[in-house]
């Protein structure tokens, strides 16, 4: 039995959701896009923090928006907290966040994908892919009994609840799965792996495991030895989540409330701003670890997998680490924070931000109890880390195709990142060009001072994660340019051309680009003994609200703030943005020196061994991408640029 697909995407997760919804832009209502994931009722899901955004991961959900994806909308519809990270510093470093209402933004994205009649949810594992004697993706092949798992009732549930801004929230239309009785093969030329944790999953609680990638759910084995069988060099990473309380059971009142900001800013470019002052926002509370849990964790370090080496996995997150390793990495520390985070409307779950952890039960019990407000707390699910298989990303493009089989692409968390939104920028881009291979189209990149998630694509393909990668501004060294505010003046004329971005979007956008235009020509307009609002909008002592009181009595205007905070932050850092321009426009010349994929590293007469391993590892695109790599230096460098010019260590082109 064989179903013929353009694109077949596989996991249901954030990269996979973005990598089907970008295909499916691209393709159109006539094209085709199999969705294949194990529970079609777990499509969305959250299946850590209940967060969206946040310190260059906002930036990427920004240009995921201007792009056309779908994680703004989705958490615009189902966030409960929003917040600006770093509101008080510049605009280059600012985060916006929100925290979201997890079954809510599950719903949302179902609703979502349900609208793209282009594609079609199959419910199952995959069993194999279908690579022909060419080296070229064929498809993939369903084992039999991958039939639609019934859904989960607390989407059920919730599709019957109404919302804080009293409006029903969206139910999704059925996902309809397709069943298969038989061995099933589903063809295309292009084919995404978007398996998040799943790959040889094991979960661990103290001396407990389970396999799985996430709590309820299985774990895909297969897809590890077929991906071994392909010649991909894998690697295996680790990862927890704290445990969940009931809400009922702390001491709510007690604790120090952490706010969202009074006038909520959306995420997406199509959410109505004026609709969010409406919208009811809960608070999290604040609370803390104690020196006695400290001194029991450091006395049960032998239980806790995830710091004895009992995980045969390579590292965990850095900057998200689990309170075990906390405890042995800042000795002096005798207390550490722990945000109490709602997850629902719905529901009484409470997320606890600050405590992953694989110790074992009774160990967390005494950790949460001896938290301030915990004392009686209800633990409605342990804390647990999870060990799962990753590819190594330099095995990549920064197209996200793979190099070793044609037409198979890989986004999320396969690759070695950690976060929804590190996964939905890699799915879009997947997405997009598993959508343009199949229409044979050139395959896109973006640069890195074009987005966060070119910052991202170049980063992976140039080094070799030993950690789960996370995206932070500093991390992009044009940040200033790659502001939150601007991503849809960076990018959605560029996703507009390629078929990302539909008739709304862009017209929508290009009413704000004629606004924008409107402000700057009468900022710059000058007033007898008065300087021009261009100029105040470079002094420091000029807020946006006062800058927005005098546009109002020059002119009788009042611009949408989200606007003219722009327009300021283009004035106030003028200097610093031109800079930057410069740099840019000097780097491109090295960053389009294209490097022959016939070049041998070998022939390259003085080049040092490390470097020749790091060009055959690697195998950059171009010098600019080179100078990126591990094991290259500036030497390096100038003598593969002279052997691009000069044909030194080149073989003959074949046509």
């Amino acid at each position: 039995m064989s179903t013929r697909y353009d694109v077949i995407v596989v996991g249901g997760g954030h990269a996979g959701t973005e990598a089907a919804w970008a295909a499916a832009s691209i393709l159109g209502r006539d094209g085709r896009v199999a969705l294949v994931t194990m529970d079609p009722s777990r499509i969305g899901t959250m299946s850590c923090n209940p967060a969206i955004g946040g310190l260059g991961k906002g930036q990427i959900v920004r240009e995921i928006d201007a792009l056309g994806g779908m994680m703004g909308l989705a958490a615009d519809a189902s966030g409960i907290l929003f917040k600006v990270l770093n509101s008080s510093r510049g605009a280059a470093v600012r985060g916006p966040r929100c925290q979201s209402d997890k079954y809510a933004y599950r719903a949302e994205v179902q609703r979502l994908l349900s609208r793209q009649h282009s594609i079609s949810v199959v419910a199952g594992r995959i069993d194999r892919l279908l690579v022909d004697s060419t080296g070229a993706i064929e498809g993939v092949l369903v084992p039999p009994g991958g039939g639609l798992v019934e859904a989960d009732r607390s989407v059920l549930e919730l599709n019957r609840c109404r919302t804080a801004r009293a409006q029903p929230v969206f139910p999704p239309e059925p996902l309809e799965a397709d069943r298969f009785v038989e061995p099933t093969r589903l063809l295309a030329r292009s084919v995404v792996l978007t398996t998040g944790t799943f790959m040889r999953a094991i979960m661990h609680t103290g001396p407990t495991t389970t396999e799985g990638g996430r709590a309820g759910e299985g774990s895909a084995v297969g897809i590890s030895g077929m991906l071994r069988e392909l010649g991909f060099e894998l690697g295996r990473l680790k990862t927890g989540t704290p445990p969940r309380l009931l809400r009922g059971s702390i001491d709510w009142e007690d604790l120090e409330p952490q706010f969202g900001d009074p006038q909520p800013i959306p995420f997406s470019d199509l959410t109505d701003p004026e609709s969010f002052p409406e919208l009811r926002q809960v608070d999290c509370r604040l609370t803390r670890t104690d020196p006695s849990s400290h001194e029991l964790i450091r006395a049960n370090l032998h239980r806790a997998p995830m710091h004895s080496g009992a995980i045969d996995a390579e590292s965990g997150p850095r900057y998200c680490p689990s309170i075990e390793d906390k405890v042995v990495r800042f000795p002096d520390r005798d207390s550490h924070h722990v945000f109490l985070e709602p997850e629902s409307l719905f529901c009484d779950e409470v997320y606890c931000n600050g405590i992953s952890t694989s110790l074992p039960a009774d160990v967390q019990e005494h950790v949460v109890r001896s938290m301030p407000g915990c004392s009686a707390a209800e633990i409605l699910r342990w804390g647990y880390a999870v060990e799962y298989d990753m590819v190594r990303p330099h095995q990549l493009d920064a197209t996200g195709m793979t190099r070793l089989v044609r037409g198979l692409f890989l986004a999320g968390q396969i690759n070695g990142t950690s976060g929804y939104e590190e996964a939905g920028g890699q799915g879009l881009v997947a997405g997009m060009n598993a959508a343009r291979l199949a229409l044979d189209l050139p395959l896109e990149t973006l640069s890195r001072d074009q987005a966060y998630i070119g910052v991202m694509m170049d980063d992976l393909v140039t080094r070799t994660p030993r950690e789960p990668y996370r995206m932070f501004t500093s991390r992009a060294e044009h940040r200033l340019l790659l502001r939150s505010d601007n991503a849809d003046q960076r990018l959605t004329d560029w996703g507009h051309e390629r078929g990302l971005v539909d008739e709304v979007r862009w017209s929508a956008w290009r009413s704000r680009a004629t606004e924008l235009e409107r402000i700057r020509a009468l900022c710059e307009q000058r007033v007898a003994g008065a300087p021009s609002v261009a100029e105040l909008m470079k002094r420091q002592d000029q807020t946006p609200e006062a800058i927005s009181r005098v546009c109002s009595a020059r002119w009788g205007i009042d611009f949408p703030s989200s606007l003219l905070d722009r327009v300021v932050t283009e004035y106030r850092y003028e200097g610093y943005i031109r800079r930057q321009a410069s740099e840019v426009k000097r780097q491109r010349r090295n960053e389009s020196m294209r490097i022959p994929r016939e070049l041998d590293p070998q022939s390259i007469h003085g080049l040092r061994n490390e470097a020749r391993d790091a060009l055959r590892r690697y195998r950059p695109a171009t010098l600019g991408q080179a100078g990126r790599v591990e094991g290259i230096t500036p030497a390096d460098l100038t003598l593969i640029s002279l052997a691009i010019r000069g044909g030194g260590g080149v073989a003959p082109r074949t046509r």
